[in-house]
This record gives structure tokens, C-alpha cells and sequence, in this order.
């Protein structure tokens, strides 16, 4: 599984002129499942997302996770970051897992992340075309994959 996550003020996502998912202050996460993805990555990859500390402390400093800020969570279904670029200018998604697959494990990582926050995650809607619109905070952004966890 890979996952962007951006430090955000704001971020919310829509399909269709409808809003799926809006959070105030926290991360906004893009999420892609792999072939290969099993569940312990998704609980894997969402205890590091819920513990990140990243977001700022009373001096300003990146020392604080979500629990500590009060911090929302809006994850994002989105196969292309497993694309494949090497080759040619056209890139192949043949890595990102199936949705008969992905789905599951998008929605393990959704409710493993909710279950560690104790509280609901906003979410888009997985294989739907979206808007999102977020504004990212620092800038801080971070690229986790479970191919790399040691």
C-alpha cells in the first residue's frame, strides 16, 4: 500500500457536485493498494498514519499526532500511485490491485484508522471520478509504502 499524506487546514472531496468527505485541521491521505497488499499492511499503514507526528505542537513544532491535536482524517482511494512510468510516456497501473482486492483493504485500513482515532474518517468514494481540494499545511507531505516497512 502506498499513501500521500499532506498536513492539511482544510480538505474535502467530491463526485458528482456532492461532498463525500470534509475535515477541518489534520491529514488528507491518498491511499493506493497494490497486488501483493494484504491486511496487515493496511493495519500497518494506518497505525503509522494515526501516530504521525506531524502536526505542531504549542511551540510550532512537528511533535503532535492526531489524538493529541483532536486532529480529522479524510482518506482517498487512488490507484495511480501505483503507476508504472519507465517505459514509454504512458503509464501502466497493472501493480494497483483489482478492486475485487482493493476495496476490502481500503475499507480495513478506513476502519482500522477510525477504530485507532475513536472516531469516524471522512473518505471519497473508491473507483469514483472526484474533486479533491485540500490546502496543505507547511507544506508537510510524506510518502509511506509497506513495500519499504522494516
Amino acid at each position: 500500500m502506498r499513501a500521500v499524506i499532506q498536513r492539511v487546514r482544510r480538505a474535502e472531496v467530491r463526485s458528482e457536485g456532492a461532498v463525500l468527505g470534509s475535515i477541518g485541521p489534520g491529514l488528507c491521505v491518498l491511499l493506493g493498494v497494490a497486488e501483493g497488499d494484504a491486511v496487515e499492511d493496511a493495519v500497518w499503514l494506518a497505525a503509522k498514519v494515526v501516530g504521525l507526528r506531524v502536526l505542531a505542537d504549542d511551540e510550532g513544532k512537528m511533535n503532535r499526532d492526531l489524538h493529541e491535536t483532536g486532529g480529522e482524517l479524510l482518506v482517498v482511494s487512488q490507484f495511480t500511485l501505483h503507476a508504472a512510468y519507465r517505459k514509454g510516456n504512458r503509464p501502466s497501473f497493472i501493480a494497483a490491485a483489482r478492486p475485487e482486492t482493493a476495496i476490502p483493504l481500503y475499507e480495513r485500513f478506513i476502519a482500522e484508522a477510525a477504530t485507532l482515532l475513536g472516531r469516524p474518517v471522512a473518505t471519497g468514494r473508491f473507483g469514483a471520478d472526484m474533486d479533491v481540494e485540500l490546502v496543505n499545511d507547511g507544506p508537510v507531505t510524506i510518502l509511506m509504502d509497506t513495500a519499504t516497512k522494516s
